[in-house]
């Protein structure tokens, strides 16, 4: 079929009608699908089962030099959990510090020390008349909610193919000492699943800062989630192209198992310089005698080492590359050619991005909700809620069984149609 807008106004009145009865077939079926958030599969859960049967009541659970790890003590980690997480992320092990299962709530704690204790010496972000956070959007919704919560004003930057735009980032950090901070998921990014290239990276660590107190905030949340073994995404070390560019103290690195082994249960970590992680246990000392050394442990007794990781990924990958080459398959069936939307094929990550025509996505999301499929909010990929093109929509195809998943996409382009085929029409 020609472009939609192309069609003469007879044409798509005769293709509405069309659609809304085959909406409504659909409508009937009661479909309760769900497709809102970017969790692994049951089936990806169970991969990780074994690692239950690492430790029981009669396993050695001293570490290797020698800790208790039942009991109080090692503030920042377990050596051989911040060797096997400093292999993950590329950092030597003495820049890490292994905190408990969540990135985010590192990520959080880190915004909120920064708020009331400043970073390294500088003034408390909240004694200060305005405080400012730079976001690639579209980006990850739980980032732009942290910022939100405490009040950090957010100041779009779009993507490129290459990453965020460095020119804007470049000047706005330049000039102006009230941004602190850049949100950034280098690495199949979340939604568009884009890996920053090796320019936009050294143009990262090149930064010059107004604010010494500005900091790049890099979540590495799928360094290692590969969709295939031949053909992966590279993305060059930030903390060695921030020594190296003479600015050593300018990044935090923040990592998961999360989305490897359980992601209620996982081990989070922070990687910095040893300046940065100086000032951080300073804080931890007063919050934690330390994380759950017993959930570190095993989880290096099960992966042993950086080679574990991968193989277990690609059992990983073997899940979701069917789900993933699903929904491209059906997009690109259904809607090629139409104009009416465009998608990213990601290597890897756990989201495919679609953008509908200007002023469609909300009403797309809400005609797949009335139809029973419920897809991650309208503008949520953006701060405030405010797509200010009203066309990023975030599917994330990991979840659902392969059956729940094609229902859910082949609704998904129809409502896209319909949607697209009323708003020629309002401008016909």
């Amino acid at each position: 079929m020609s472009a939609y807008k192309e069609l003469r106004k007879e044409e798509l009145l005769a293709l509405k009608s069309d659609l809304e009865a085959q909406y409504e077939k659909v409508k009937a079926k009661g479909l309760k699908l769900d497709m809102s958030r970017g969790k692994p599969s049951a089936a990806q859960l169970d991969l990780s089962m074994e690692m239950m049967d690492i430790l029981n009541s009669s396993s050695e659970l001293k570490s290797e030099e020698g800790v208790d790890c039942r009991n109080y003590g090692i503030l920042d980690g377990i050596k051989e959990a911040k060797e096997l997480l400093g292999a993950m992320i590329e950092v030597p092990a003495e820049n890490i510090i292994i905190y408990g299962n969540s990135s985010l709530n590192v990520m959080y704690d880190t915004i909120s020390r920064s708020m009331h204790h400043g970073v390294m010496g500088s003034t408390p972000w909240c004694k200060l008349d305005k405080v400012k956070f730079l976001c690639p959007v579209p980006g990850y919704d739980r980032h732009f909610a942290i910022t939100e919560y405490f009040g950090i004003e957010m100041i779009n930057v779009p993507m490129t193919p290459e990453g965020p735009d460095m020119d804007m980032v470049e000047k706005l950090v330049s000039e102006d000492e009230a941004i602190k901070g850049i949100w950034c998921v280098p690495k199949y990014s979340n939604p568009q699943g884009i890996t920053y290239s090796d320019e936009c990276v050294r143009r990262f660590a090149r930064l010059k800062p107004a604010a010494k107190d500005f900091r790049i905030y890099w979540d590495n949340a799928y360094g290692v989630h590969h969709l295939y073994d031949d053909d992966q995404d590279y993305l060059i070390e930030i903390l060695a192209e921030c020594e190296k560019a003479g600015n050593p103290d300018m990044v935090y690195k923040f990592c998961s198992t999360s989305k490897i082994s359980f992601p209620g249960s996982g081990v989070a970590a922070i990687a910095a310089s040893k300046a940065n992680l100086d000032g951080i246990r300073k804080q931890l000392t007063i919050q934690t005698i330390g994380h759950d050394k017993v959930n570190q442990l095993r989880h290096v007794r099960y992966y042993k080492d950086m080679n574990g990781i991968v193989e277990h990924m690609k059992k990983h990958a073997a899940i979701l590359r069917p789900k993933f080459e699903a929904v491209l398959d059906i997009l690109e069936r259904e809607l090629g050619g139409l104009e009416i939307g465009s998608w990213i094929k990601p290597k890897g990550g756990y989201f495919i991005s679609f953008d509908s025509m200007d002023g469609c996505a909300k009403e797309i999301i809400a005609k797949c909700k009335e139809a029973g499929v419920i897809m991650t909010a309208a503008g949520a990929t953006y701060p405030y809620h405010k797509d200010p093109h009203d066309s990023n929509i975030r599917i994330a195809p990991s979840f659902p069984t392969p059956e729940e998943l094609t229902q859910a996409t082949e609704l998904f382009v129809l409502c896209v149609k319909l949607v697209s085929v009323n708003k020629l029409l309002e401008n016909k």
